[in-house]
This record gives C-alpha cells, sequence and structure tokens, in this order.
C-alpha cells in the first residue's frame, strides 16, 4: 500500500475506470471506529458502507475486511480523512490516523492498493448536526455519524477532483 497525491489517485482510478468499474473507499478513521463509505461504479456519487471496530490487536483483521472489500468493490484506492489544520500544525489526531495507515500497509495484505489524504474538517459534526432532533441511541448515532463522515468525505474529494476534470485543471493521459 502506497501514499499517492489526491490527483495521482484520480488517476489511477479514471485510468481502471475504462478497463474494469474501480471503486473508491472512504474512510473516517476515530479512535474506536472507522467508518466505511464506498463510490458507486460511476464514480459520481458515494454510499455509507459500514463502520469497523479500531482496536491495537486487531489491525490484521481489520487489513483482511479491507482486503475483501478491495476485491469484492474492485477499489482502486482509499480516501483517508485527515484534520489538516490552517496553521500547519500537526494534531494529535492527524499523528494517529498516519499511525494507523503505516500499521496496515505494514500487515502486507493491502499491497497494490494506493491511498491519499483528504480534509474531513467538519464532517463528522456536520452529521452529527442533522442526527440531533432524531434523538437516537448514543451507540447507534456515533456509528450512522462515522459512516456519513465516511461518505463527506469521499463525496467532497470525488466532487472536487470530477469538478478538475471537467474544468480541465486535471489532464487524464
Amino acid at each position: 500500500m502506497k501514499e499517492v497525491g489526491p490527483v495521482v489517485l484520480f488517476r489511477k482510478l479514471y485510468c481502471l475506470q475504462n478497463k474494469q468499474k474501480a471503486r473508491l473507499l472512504g474512510l473516517d478513521v476515530g479512535q474506536k471506529y472507522v467508518g466505511l463509505a464506498v463510490s458507486d461504479v460511476t464514480n459520481q456519487s458515494t454510499s455509507p458502507l459500514s463502520v469497523l471496530v479500531r482496536k491495537q490487536s486487531n489491525i490484521d483483521l481489520m487489513a483482511k475486511d479491507f482486503q475483501t472489500l478491495a476485491s469484492q468493490f474492485s477499489l482502486a484506492g482509499l480516501v483517508v480523512g485527515f484534520p489538516f489544520s490552517l496553521m500547519g500544525q500537526t494534531s494529535v489526531e492527524a499523528v494517529q490516523i498516519r499511525l494507523f495507515m503505516e500499521k496496515l500497509r505494514k500487515t502486507g495484505r493491502l499491497d497494490g492498493l494506493t491511498y491519499t489524504y483528504w480534509d474531513e474538517s467538519y464532517t463528522s459534526k456536520c452529521v452529527e448536526a442533522l442526527l440531533e432532533p432524531l434523538d437516537l441511541h448514543p451507540v447507534k448515532s456515533k456509528t450512522i455519524v462515522d459512516k456519513f463522515a465516511a461518505v463527506g468525505i469521499l463525496q467532497g474529494y470525488l466532487d472536487n477532483m470530477n469538478r478538475d476534470l471537467r474544468s480541465r485543471k486535471i489532464t487524464i493521459e
């Protein structure tokens, strides 16, 4: 598994899309859970998928889950939500996400997949605001927030890349 820039991942997706119906998986990595979302086969829209429990002891199991998803959905790569700072500072959450991705990489189960980081600013807060009037059980609410935060991350990435492709800011060679 290799980290690449957002445009590099999109170019790979676009090239694979002509040969097979390649998709992307969005990740919202939290301290306890990882929310997952998947793009459609046209890579225009995103749907919530599931939530994985995140523990130090289950990284290999999570890698197996990602390996299964990669095969099931013909994944071209992962878009990982990342808390970019306006001031250029590194937060504790940012360090934890990088460590998580490094541990996934070290399992060796996801070789051939690429990933990029994408701004996750306010994705969870927006979902929480939408869910607040529903007065859901806290555990149910948390898993919904994580899945839909992953949707926000991946959809934001796809919208940005597709817009740049249409306006020719990105060229596919």
